[in-house]
């Protein structure tokens, strides 16, 4: 059986917003049914998240809501967009209003972001004379209060799903990524959201973006901000935003690799389970996108990749052999598995061949198997690179006994059965020991049941693990003609074409000379 590699190059665009719910941060008088809420809501916009990234890459969109007292204090309820759009003139009152300065400036510009959050504002916005002038100006100015505002009306116009009114906002572009530098947080978080959702608008603002150095910018930012767990996760969503790009493998991912800010990724990779999964998801996402690329992935394996995903795999994989499956646990599992199966795919080695990684991946493979069935697929699939040509991790599956488990998976679809059936070639694959173990613990039966499916990938991964099999030991040829498992070669042998026709000819005529027929029919 031979290693596969799995790439997504299909692109998503789905508008989420991000709500960021930390405890500590929380209002104290803030009521438990508001928090719950939040917590719902966050809950059903991290579905959308994973069945989005489930088989494909995800560009998206997020809204940055901060949940805690400042924000509660002077948005009330943020989570409503301004109902009726605003006019030009209304616009232009605006404008003039936090032009002419005073203490309500500040105000005016709250007042204008929350109008912003209704897509006719925004574009009558953007057409108004020096409204961009007026909030880079704003942005620029010496007045934090006023440039945080300012900051975020361009957030909420950069979650625009109009390409017009991302070009709009590239003036603005230098300074966002100036601020990265900011000793405000809040201000490093918000211009970090508002690169992230100007990246896919087009390619003209990411080729401008990248013109003002937004990677170096991003190395830098992360780099100073590496302890800090809200901006990592910032950083790890705008740089997964560039990564996605069509023209990624040839104009970024090489400025990226060069950048020095892939260290920072692989680090960020451990979750840290106070503040959450949010950073690791993010820069596993990255991780995976440079690994997917058709760049050569030795580098990343020099600098610890592969053996940084092993690590956080077995971690999680003790995890979820406990029973912890919320959290959003899988939705970082999913991006590891990926990147240890195509790095592995790219000629790394797990060293020392750590059993303790097997028995994640088979955790994985087991507890997903309904919730995620998908997840439970690419669980096995990441078994079947590890296990292909490594008698050493072979022989950790039936030192662990976990050869009944694959089996079990033989009577599940969507492409489970399958993957379990590469796995279990893998081990036949080592020889006549390996393949007696397999045969005690029941494969022979199982192979019976296989060959009957109608999934004609199942039926010849069948033909070729039990070839292997039959051609170990004669007890073994014994035992499945006692199985009655030769009607079942003849029945391929006669209702089949192609290559299963070929297969089953080829192990009766081999294995079992007394079917007569076989010689004229295979001729």
């Amino acid at each position: 059986m031979l290693r596969e590699q799995i790439r997504y190059s299909c692109h998503l665009k789905v508008i989420l917003k991000m709500w960021r719910l930390k405890t500590l941060r929380h209002k104290a008088s803030g009521s438990a049914s508001n928090l719950e809420e939040f917590k719902y809501k966050r809950r059903e916009f991290e579905k959308v998240l994973r069945q989005a990234r489930r088989d494909r890459q995800l560009i998206s969109k997020r809204l940055l809501q901060n949940v805690d007292e400042e924000d509660e204090e002077e948005e009330g309820d943020s989570m409503e967009t301004g109902s009726t759009p605003l006019s030009p003139e209304q616009v232009r009152e605006v404008i003039r209003g936090v032009q002419s300065g005073g203490e309500e400036k500040a105000a005016r510009l709250a007042s204008l972001r929350k109008a912003l959050r209704n897509p006719e504002s925004q574009l009558t916005f953007i057409k108004s004379e020096n409204s961009m002038h007026m909030l880079i100006g704003q942005l620029s100015s010496h007045n934090a209060q006023c440039q945080l505002e300012a900051a975020r009306c361009l957030h909420e116009l950069s979650h625009s799903t109009q390409s017009s009114v991302g070009q709009a906002c590239l003036p603005a572009g230098p300074y966002l990524l100036t601020y990265l530098s900011s000793q405000s947080t809040k201000l490093v978080e918000l211009c970090l959201y508002t690169l992230g959702n100007l990246c896919p608008d087009s390619a003209v603002v990411r080729e401008k973006l990248l013109a003002q150095g937004i990677v170096s910018a991003l190395a830098n930012c992360i780099h100073i901000q590496r302890y800090n767990l809200a901006v990592v996760e910032a950083a790890g969503f705008t740089l997964s935003q560039l990564l996605q790009a069509k023209d990624a493998t040839e104009k970024i991912i090489p400025a990226v690799m060069a950048s020095g800010i892939v260290p920072h990724v692989i680090s960020a990779l451990t979750p840290d389970l106070e503040f959450g999964y949010g950073p690791a998801i993010e820069c596993t996402w990255c991780l995976h996108y440079l690994v997917s690329s058709n760049l050569d992935n030795s580098k990343l394996i020099a600098q610890g990749a592969l053996s940084q995903c092993s690590a956080v795999l077995i971690t999680l994989g003790g995890a979820v052999a406990q029973g912890n499956l919320e959290g959003g646990i899988e939705l970082l599992i999913w991006p590891l598995l990926r990147c240890l199966g195509n790095l592995l795919v790219s000629g790394g080695d797990v060293m020392p061949e750590d059993t303790r990684l097997l028995a994640a991946l088979c955790v994985f493979s087991q507890a997903y198997l309904h919730p995620h069935p998908a997840l439970s697929r690419e669980s096995l699939w990441a078994l079947n690179n590890l296990t292909a040509g490594s008698s050493g991790f072979c022989s950790g599956l039936l030192l662990l006994n976990m050869v009944p488990i694959l089996i079990q998976f033989l009577s599940f679809s969507k492409g489970i059965n399958s993957m379990a059936l590469r796995v279990l070639g893998n081990i036949a694959h080592h020889g006549p020991e390996y393949c007696v173990r397999l045969t005690q613990a029941g494969l022979l039966t199982a192979l019976c049941a296989t060959l009957k499916m109608a999934e004609p990938e199942v039926v010849t991964l069948s033909l070729e693990v039990l070839y292997m099999l039959v051609s170990s030991t004669p007890q073994v040829v014994e035992e499945f003609t006692r199985l009655n498992g030769v009607p079942l070669l003849e029945a391929i042998l006669y209702n089949s074409e192609g290559e299963q026709r070929v297969r089953a000819a080829y192990i009766l005529d081999h294995h079992f000379p007394t079917f007569s027929e076989v010689e004229s029919l295979s001729s």
